[in-house]
């Protein structure tokens, strides 16, 4: 198991703030849930480091495991969006870990 699977599983089941670079972007991430797709793992996760016009606009992003790096487990927690529904995004999306 990576080191950056670990930290995510870890950030799931505790509720905690994540940083991370993704395609060259530093990221402070929430990620509510972990999902494999083809055989890939992914995380569903709130960019808190995005300026949202609204709280009603806020929603969680797709990001594929391996494309994120310098991932760090941080000490903030957060509350799950209230939309939140613990389901796997797409119908052959296989479910890990959800908040």
């Amino acid at each position: 198991m990576n080191d950056t699977r670990l930290k995510l599983m870890e950030a799931i089941a505790r509720r905690r703030t994540v940083t991370a670079r993704y395609n060259g972007n530093d990221m402070r991430l929430a990620p509510h849930l972990m999902f494999e797709r083809h055989g890939a793992l992914f995380v569903s996760a709130l960019n808190m480091s995005k300026n949202w016009r609204s709280d009603d606009e806020r929603r969680l992003g797709q990001f594929k495991l391996d494309g994120l790096a310098a991932t760090e487990l941080e000490e903030e927690e957060f509350d799950p969006l209230p939309s939140f529904e613990p389901v796997a995004p797409g119908s052959d999306d296989t479910l890990l870990l959800a908040v």
